[in-house]
């Protein structure tokens, strides 16, 4: 149990770090595995009762599914974008290629850890024993007795039956984890595959080359950085200025020391910063973020004959 526990902070730890979409991607995978395992010791508890088994155990596939979903949504940085857009300017500046596209990127990314956490607890089993068992047709177990029937099927997943029972008790989970585990490695199969295909499809109408884009994923990360840079800076001098002193090691001294801020942007300045960002060229340049949009004094925010959108969103 201390070790699931450690394993998930652990994991935590390197997911507010990651930058990466694969590795991010591929965190949240092994968080919701740890997740599920924690969860399988400690909460699954099939109640074996007909009618119950068959609702506890879609939600206790379903529900975790759902809410990992949700939280995947609200951790993307494009839904909270996309939100200002709608708010800001609306949505009449969005083809309906890019609106597939970001909608797409959002829901991808919101899917990675309720598709593992389904894949898990179908390779495990025991929920899909748990909601399946009252339903096996007593016909097609041979020499079942006749007199035993759903009620006595749905107590099987807690091994609570009759010693004759027990050779049907072991050849229905045989049977029921057979189903959950074939579903799961087929899901893992369709998953790979539209991945695959995504990715394919993805360089394939990029407008940029490889390396272009490579260059386009380390620019948006560093202007990130360089925003965090600047929040320090100013917090370090406003907090200075009203208590008269600051804590700072040597590198922020520096910063602090060689950078003064004299004040931020005005809101409308913000505003035009924030939003989804498709990219864009003008005329032939590259617009690689709504500040460097901004910084280039580019008006407007949809197509047009200079300045056009590509349908490719930022990673």
């Amino acid at each position: 149990m201390a070790a699931l526990v450690a394993e998930n902070f652990r994991f935590l730890s390197l997911f507010f770090k990651s930058k990466d979409v694969m590795i991010f991607n591929g965190l949240v995978a092994l968080g919701t595995v740890g997740s599920e395992e924690l969860f399988s010791v400690v909460a699954f508890n099939c109640p074996c009762s007909p009618a119950r088994n068959y609702i506890y155990g879609l939600a206790a596939i379903g529900v975790p599914a759902l809410a990992l979903f949700l939280i995947g949504v609200i951790w993307n940085n494009h839904t909270w974008n996309l939100v200002a857009e709608c708010h800001k300017r609306g949505i009449k500046n969005f083809s309906a290629a890019a609106t597939f596209l970001l909608f797409g990127s959002i829901m991808g990314r919101a899917a990675v850890a309720p598709i593992t956490w389904s894949v898990i607890s179908l390779l495990r089993g025991e929920a899909y024993i748990c909601a399946l068992s009252e339903f096996v047709k007593p016909s097609s177990l041979d020499k079942f007795p006749a007199d035993h029937g759903a009620e006595v099927l749905a107590r099987f997943p807690c091994k609570d039956v009759p010693a004759n029972l027990t050779k049907f008790r072991d050849e229905v989970t045989r049977r029921l984890r057979y189903e959950s585990q074939l579903f799961g490695w087929l899901l893992i199969g369709i998953v790979a595959v539209l991945v695959f295909l995504t990715k394919c499809l993805k360089h394939c109408c990029s407008p940029l080359s490889y390396r272009q884009e490579a260059y386009w994923a380390q620019y948006r990360s560093k202007e990130d950085k360089v925003f965090e840079v600047h929040s320090r800076i100013l917090a370090a001098k406003n907090v200075k200025q009203f208590f008269g002193f600051v804590a700072l090691d040597k590198e922020e001294k520096e910063l602090v020391q060689e950078f003064p801020v004299e004040g931020v942007q005005p809101s409308p300045q913000w505003n035009a910063i924030t939003g989804v960002y498709i990219y864009r060229e003008n005329k032939g340049f590259p617009l690689y973020s709504r500040l460097h949009k901004w910084a280039k004094g580019v008006e407007g925010n949809g197509p047009s004959p200079e300045g056009h959108e590509m349908l490719f969103l930022a990673s």
